[in-house]
């Protein structure tokens, strides 16, 4: 197995990802790490996504790996819940530049159902196998999202019925779903009827390079440069609904009658209109808690500052109401930061509790209030979650064993596909 198709449509992909703007955020992390520890480990890599605006057509990463724009529903950008309505057009458009360009690919590996739909259809018609990694389920999210929202209003904006039948045609006909968590290949099972041979479970990695502790006084000065306090609380993120930081707002009160000295240090959402609109709503609710004085809110952190703002903070927390894995508070967890993570996600069944990290449910906002003042109140529960919760990371969720991993599948998919057209 030499050459790798990989396929990600949604959002902004390219080689300096633009991580913050719309559909941009934790699974354009995922595909271009990957794809850079596939080419490290010698494969030829084409990460195709889809052309828009004044992109280029080619981004070459190195002598491995091109990340390649393939142009169709027009110049402006188009949200993933929209993108079904140009995936026959993506599909003819990619076929016709493969032959065009003369490309031989081993194995298809698509990221989302959008690109799992493309995927499976062009790996048909190039007679290679197709593996996919879902990122998110439509099941899951419809079912974590039906208390929260009116259903007419949800199947508008989300067109989960559509987006379902997909994703059922998707995990059927490919060769093999690599799920992010465990509660994935369950419902992978259970509600989409996927033979348990054809899925398993590889998490996310992290940037092994990027992510680790520093010393405490080095640390100190980290915390001036970006005007971070020693018991300050970090959220990062994009701006979305299932981020759930309205409930963190609600539990916040909890947190500073049991630490008065705390703060939150809010990074979240980047610069479109849509992130704006939501920022200001969150400001909104922090003004009728009586809270805003307890909040700093930070612009969009760039890629370079990252790991710093993550060492910087007392504590990383993850308030989602539904979450896939959460890749941030892996990396926060590697730089030593103590992190609070939802229940509503794969994360919190691979830690063990207190030690490596804690969790709770940001659905009952004085449960996760605690939770946050534990590691400010008991500095050797901190300490100990920071070495911990570093090991953890680093061990479990390095992307170069993880692309060991998926490529042990696809060879063994590809021989798996081989006997069964050689029968024929």
């Amino acid at each position: 197995m030499k050459s790798i198709l990989m396929i990600s449509l949604h959002g902004y992909v390219g080689a300096n990802a633009e991580l913050g703007k719309p559909d941009t955020g934790g699974q354009v992390v995922y595909v271009l790490e990957l794809a850079d520890r596939f080419s490290r480990l010698g494969k030829r890599v084409d990460l195709v996504t889809r052309q828009f605006e004044d992109q280029p057509e080619y981004d070459h990463v190195d002598d491995n790996f091109n990340i390649w724009r393939i142009p169709f529903g027009g110049k402006k950008f188009i949200r993933k819940e929209d993108m079904h309505d140009h995936l026959k057009k993506f599909v003819t458009n990619t076929l016709a530049a493969i032959k065009k360009e003369n490309k031989k690919y081993d194995v298809v590996y698509s990221h989302y159902w959008d690109a799992g739909w493309a995927g499976q259809k062009i790996a048909e018609e190039l007679g290679i196998c197709h593996v996919h990694t879902p990122h998110s389920l439509g099941w899951w999210k419809q079912h974590t999202m039906g208390s929260d929202m009116d259903e007419i209003e949800m199947e508008k904006t989300y067109r989960f019925k559509e987006r379902i039948r997909k994703e059922y045609f998707v995990y059927q006909m490919c060769n093999y779903v690599i799920a992010t968590t465990l509660p994935q290949v369950d419902l992978l099972i259970q509600q989409y009827d996927v033979l348990s041979r054809n899925c398993s479970m590889i998490p996310p990695g992290i940037d092994e390079n990027r992510f680790f502790p520093v010393p405490s006084k080095e640390n100190d000065k980290i915390r001036l440069k970006y005007d971070i306090k020693p018991t300050d609380i970090l959220a990062l993120g994009r701006m979305a609904h299932n981020k759930g930081y309205d409930l963190l707002l609600h539990a916040l009160p909890t947190v500073f009658e049991l630490c008065p000295e705390a703060r939150l240090v809010a990074a979240i959402g980047g610069d479109s209109q849509q992130d704006r609109d939501g920022i200001e709503k969150l400001k909104e609710l922090a003004e009728e808690l009586g809270i805003t004085d307890k909040i700093k809110w930070k612009n969009y952190i760039s890629d370079e500052d990252l790991a710093n703002v993550y060492r910087s903070a007392s504590i990383f927390v993850m308030p989602s109401r539904y979450e896939p894995f959460g890749m941030v508070a892996i990396e926060a967890m590697a730089c030593g930061t103590p992190s609070v993570v939802t229940v509503h996600g794969g994360l919190c069944d691979l830690i063990d509790f207190g030690n490596q990290a804690l969790f709770a449910d940001p659905h009952r906002p004085t449960e996760f209030g605690a939770m946050m003042a534990m590691p400010l109140l008991y500095p050797n529960l901190r300490n100990e979650m920071s070495v911990e919760g570093a090991r953890f990371a680093r061990r479990n969720f390095g992307w170069t064993g993880i692309a060991k991993r998926m490529l042990t599948i696809f060879n063994s998919s590809i021989n798996q596909q081989t006997m069964e057209t050689n029968i024929f």
